[in-house]
């Protein structure tokens, strides 16, 4: 697959893998142009919304507590506005826009109390507000428009004595009023699979939405429970969470679940470990394939690190059950297992300080489930592996092996594309400043089609991920990249050779 594409707008260059894997990539990548936000930090541009009608992109700014309003014409990214937040509240968190209403989540000054979300005409202008749960993290409006749907995820504060419940904020966006829909019902139940350890905390107070994917038919929302390593499923119509599902452990000592796990092995050294990973989805997303309903997760991982309470360690502070691990200290070694980060709050089942299992942060990979939390397809390897051959074989800079030892690539964030008949899925790896395409219209038959390197063109971290539709073989890709404060627009379009294929199979 050739670097240089002819767009509609301009000519760009975009570092898309050239590799046999991807030699009949059924994909054309352009760059479209690029804003920077002027700013002296990081976190400047965190997360977008793109409204079609007014053709405007509206991007949170934490750092400095603003909403950017930028314009699209001509596939061209300029600046039309900024809005100040700072009287409502401590930062914005997430921003989504629906029938001319743009919706921002707000975290109150001291994030254990209640958030706001502020509602905004396209151009900025003050509509209301609408208090919501601690910290709302996410928010997102359902497909018909009829309710907003906030993540109040509920973090407790440093000294991990005040730790406010989660919960997720159902507002009928007719009357703007409010329900809540929180985890209380599940405090005296038992969560196959869930993980509830935080200290002294009931179930309504571990639980931490930190995502929401909603259902095509808008009734139902999947919440991504990333500390949690678990989905609830949520009621719209009720505001009601029906159900908890715990998603399990990817074993990495299968060779198909390989990772490199040290920071200090002199570069790319991918092996099965004795480890199991934790999904620990970030970002969801929903898609539809016939007449089921599919749930993609970006398998990030997250620990829980803080001044009163710490639950991270690496494998060579810990002791190994001997019986488990007769190799304990060649495993132990930096350039082997000794420097990857896992939880102490899993893996000593006799609670006698040897651990019999370790438990690591994230599983390097995207996944698909079906509504009940049962995974149709993982990644596995592919991440990593990938990336290994672009690195080696290509000459691409991708790898980042400083964070081998931690979530290595991280994926991010992710987002379903329909072109041409085909559903596409668009991972982005914040740690190695790239994205996966994988076509994803035979879920379990899932296989990645090509690769961005954004980070030759200057984008840094991808925070957040939106696909614009343009017609049915064309849309663009907006990202979002927290690091290097730019906000980018790339042009996907399907080959005239998958359009000819797709065609013929009618």
């Amino acid at each position: 697959m050739k670097t240089v594409f002819q767009s509609l707008f301009a000519i760009a260059l975009v570092s898309c893998v050239s590799s046999t894997a991807f030699a009949n990539a059924p994909l054309i990548i352009s760059k479209l142009s690029t804003y920077t936000e002027d700013c002296l930090d990081e976190g400047c541009t965190e997360i977008s919304a793109f409204d079609s009608e007014s053709m405007r992109v509206f991007t949170t700014n934490a750092r400095e507590n603003q909403l950017r309003i930028l314009e699209v014409v001509d596939g061209q990214l300029t600046a039309h506005n900024a809005v100040d937040l700072s009287v409502y509240g401590g930062a914005p968190n997430s921003v989504a826009v629906s029938n001319g209403i743009v919706a921002v989540a707000i975290e109150a000054s001291v994030k254990q109390s209640y958030g706001v979300v502020v509602l905004l005409t396209t151009d900025g202008d003050f509509i209301r507000t609408v208090q919501v749960g601690a910290l709302p993290d996410m928010l997102t409006f359902t497909p018909d428009g009829k309710y907003l749907l906030v993540a109040n995820e509920g973090e407790p504060n440093g000294a991990y004595t005040i730790d406010p419940e989660g919960s997720v904020s159902v507002i009928d966006t007719a009357t703007w009023l409010v329900q809540t829909a929180d985890f209380k019902a599940f405090n005296q139940r038992h969560l196959k699979g869930v993980r509830i350890f935080g200290p002294n905390a009931s179930a309504a107070q571990d639980l931490e939405p930190e995502y929401i994917a909603v259902s095509p038919d808008s009734r139902t929302a999947w919440v991504s429970l990333q500390e949690n390593n678990a989905f609830a499923e949520l009621n719209i119509k009720r505001a009601k969470i029906v159900d908890i599902y715990g998603l399990g452990y990817k074993k990495h000592n299968r060779y198909s679940n390989a990772l490199d796990a040290s920071n200090e092995d002199s570069g790319i050294n991918i092996q099965a470990w004795p480890v199991l990973g934790m999904y620990q989805p970030d970002a969801i997303a929903t898609y539809q394939q016939g007449s089921q309903t599919y749930i993609l997760s970006a398998n990030e991982g997250d620990a829980r690190d803080y001044d009163g309470f710490s639950e991270e360690a690496r494998v060579k502070d810990v002791d190994l059950d001997s019986r488990r691990y007769p190799e304990v200290d060649t495993l132990q070694q930096e350039q082997n297992l000794g420097r990857l980060k896992i939880t102490t709050t899993q893996g000593d089942r006799h609670l006698d300080g040897d651990y019999e299992k370790l438990y690591s942060y994230g599983a390097r990979s995207f996944s698909i489930w079906n509504t009940k939390g049962k995974q149709i397809f993982d990644s596995k390897s592919d991440f990593e592996t990938l990336l290994q051959s672009f690195q080696e074989n290509e000459g691409f800079d991708v790898w980042t092996d400083s964070r081998s030892d931690d979530k290595g690539p991280e994926p991010e964030s992710i987002v379903v594309g329909q072109l041409a008949g085909n559903s596409y899925a668009f991972i982005g790896l914040e740690r190695t400043s790239g994205i996966f395409i994988y076509d994803i219209t035979n879920p379990k038959r899932s296989h990645a089609v090509t690769y961005i390197d954004i980070k030759a063109q200057g984008d840094i971290a991808p925070e957040g991920l939106v696909f614009i539709p343009r017609d049915d073989k064309m849309g663009w890709l907006l990202v979002t990249n927290e690091v290097s404060n730019t906000i980018s627009l790339y042009e996907i379009a399907a080959t005239s050779t998958r359009m000819r294929k797709h065609r013929s199979k009618k």
